[in-house]
């Protein structure tokens, strides 16, 4: 093992003894209780399957006869979820097959980010992760299952289900992906449109023309966000069966894949000799396989949020200073766009996920000694899955990457350093994404201008009065203030002002999207302006210094002079669009570097 990951690992092993034995106890404790179908009474039992086929209620009564829980969060408007919808037929089939049963046991919410962004529901979308997690412990306290499979890939589904599969950790768990959809329109084309709209040089018909031919079929969208990152992480943790994340839907190898799943999820339950639980799956060291796998690829920012709640699920500790420390041996080994021009298709292609796990395995930067659903050691996730006369075999992935324009091996990266740095000083803590941000925009230092509201932003600039050298402070962001939306909205007309040369940065205790790109952005700054952090105290004027080299983010300000201003005043919480309903969890959520979390109390 590298070193730096070994002294990492220890360390959170040791933060997380006490909260890890107590996961462990629960779990084992669960474990032993024994099937709850058995402890049901006769009319509860019933009531189980009631509405199932004869020949399913025949199995059913054998109480050693598996039966597989489907969580599923199928909409077809989430076009990464609609191919979801035929899933639980393949499933029930395939558990047919191995003597047993699957029933669908309940669904949980999912909203597309994609579709509310810049828009008020954007303020539900981060709490919509601690619903899915309620929602999917709902689904499973039936307790009439043996094995549990997740149906959900998009940006707060995933970690949601993660959270809520946990608290049930004694069943093996197997997520099940849908895939990405086939590519579109060049992420190029893409970007330079959503620029000319932003300069008020397209028309709203023109930009539309150019979103549909980017987005415009079934599957996930391909550029590497939130969504993909998770297929990406769920990989990393042994969680999907290996390759399972970026086959394309409807087609025959990923029908086999979602047809493999049951079955593995069966010959892993308790009982049987390679018994897999969920709790043993996600542990201290699949956990910094996750950040590893972040940090080499350029993930998403946002799962400096989520797996940090992942892990605390599992009674397990890890905060900011880990990515960070992390970050700083872990090669930039893929530019999947907006890090780079292709999408997660030509990534696949190059030699995807079985090649970063390789190449991470070898350097000694991922831990191999995990339990895996696919049986014990990581390696197995440097194999991908094909057909061969119709059967489902995994033979070993490239041992060299095959365009290295998207994916380099790790002793010649990218860039030597992962895409994920910690910023602290004056100003709180922050985390950056700086793997698709030119080296000549990693330090910005500049006069601020705050803005309560992402819109009083996009307003300025149609005014034309961000033509100059700023930092733009965008505050009340966070969680406990309205949700912690993203701001994706805001990367175009950054962009734009970037491009003029002007020098802008982004500093906010709000999310960027796991798209974000080439603009300098400290973000999930913390404490936030809602709970008195700093970002309140901040005037549009002061001076700013964001140093990404350095983790500096500072406001340069005497601190006499900065503590005796009020602070500004919390707009006051918005109504409509459901978000009155989620009072009580802005009032509950705990720190960004917590994980944001609503569910877990000590947190704040």
């Amino acid at each position: 093992m590298h070193p730096v990951t070994e002294a990492v690992t220890a360390r959170i092993v040791a933060r997380s003894r006490e909260s890890r034995a107590d996961y462990l106890s629960r779990m084992e404790a669960a474990r032993h209780a024994g099937p709850g179908r058995a402890k049901l009474s006769c009319a509860n039992w019933a009531h189980a399957f009631a509405a199932s086929p004869d020949g399913d209620k025949q199995r059913m009564r054998d109480p050693r006869a598996p039966n597989v829980a489907i969580v599923s969060a199928y909409n077809d408007m989430l076009s990464a979820h609609q191919p979801l919808e035929r899933f639980p037929e393949i499933i029930k089939a395939a558990a047919e097959a191995m003597g047993g049963t699957a029933q669908f046991a309940g669904g949980v919410p999912a909203m597309c980010d994609g579709v509310t962004q810049g828009r008020p529901g954007m303020e539900l979308s981060l709490f919509s992760r601690d619903v899915i997690a309620m929602s999917t412990a709902v689904a499973l306290t039936h307790d009439a299952f043996d094995a549990a499979l997740m149906l959900g890939i998009c940006d707060k589904i995933v970690p949601g289900l993660t959270i809520g599969a946990l608290a049930f950790g004694h069943l093996p768990v197997i997520f099940v992906p849908g895939g990405p959809m086939t590519s579109g329109a060049s992420n190029a084309e893409k970007a330079r449109v959503r620029g000319l709209y932003a300069e008020g040089k397209a028309t709203r018909d023109e930009l539309l023309d150019m979103e549909m031919k980017s987005y415009h079929g079934p599957g996930t969208c391909t550029f590497y966000g939130t969504a993909n990152s998770n297929q990406m992480m769920m990989e990393m943790m042994g969680l999907h069966l290996p390759g399972a994340a970026f086959v394309t839907p409807n087609t025959p190898l990923r029908d086999a894949l979602t047809s493999a799943a049951p079955q593995r999820a069966i010959a892993i339950a308790d009982g049987t000799n390679a018994y897999a639980p969920m709790s043993a799956v996600v542990d201290e060291k699949s956990i910094v396989n996750a950040i590893a796998g972040l940090l080499a690829t350029g993930g998403s920012t946002n799962h400096t949020l989520h797996i940090v709640a992942m892990a605390r699920a599992a009674g397990v500790i890890v905060d900011w200073s880990d990515f960070d420390e992390l970050s700083k041996v872990t090669p930039l080994m893929a530019r999947v766009y907006p890090n780079g021009s292709e999408d997660v298709n030509a990534f696949h292609a190059a030699g995807g996920m079985a090649y970063v796990v390789r190449e991470l395995l070898d350097a000694g930067l991922a831990h191999e000694d995990v339990t895996t659903i696919a049986g014990p050691g990581l390696r197995r996730y440097q194999q991908e899955p094909f057909l061969e006369g119709g059967k489902l075999v995994w033979r070993e992935g490239p041992n060299a990457s095959l365009n290295l324009d998207i994916l380099r091996p790790a002793n010649d990266p990218f860039q030597p350093e992962g895409g994920i740095r910690l910023l602290s000083g004056g100003l709180g803590r922050a985390v950056i994404k700086t793997s698709a941000v030119k080296d000549e925009h990693l330090i910005v230092e500049a006069p601020a201008i705050v803005f309560e509201d992402q819109d009083d932003l996009l307003e300025a600039h149609k005014k034309g009065e961000l033509n100059r050298d700023f930092i733009a402070v965008v505050r009340f962001q966070g969680p406990r203030s309205n949700g912690m939306p993203e701001l994706h909205s805001l990367t175009p007309v950054l962009g734009v002002l970037l491009d003029k040369g002007f020098k802008v940065a982004l500093v906010t205790d709000g999310r960027m999207s796991g798209a974000s790109g080439k603009v300098p952005a400290a973000i999930h700054v913390s404490p936030e302006a809602a709970m008195g952090g700093p970002l309140a105290f901040v005037r549009t004027g002061d001076l700013v210094r964001l140093d990404a080299h350095a983790g500096v983010l500072e406001i340069l300000v005497p601190a006499a002079e900065l503590a005796s201003r009020p602070p500004a005043t919390k707009p006051a919480a918005a109504f409509g669009y459901g978000r009155e309903l989620f009072g009580a969890m802005r009032r509950a959520a705990g720190p960004a570097e917590a994980g944001a979390c609503t569910l877990f109390g000590d947190a704040a």
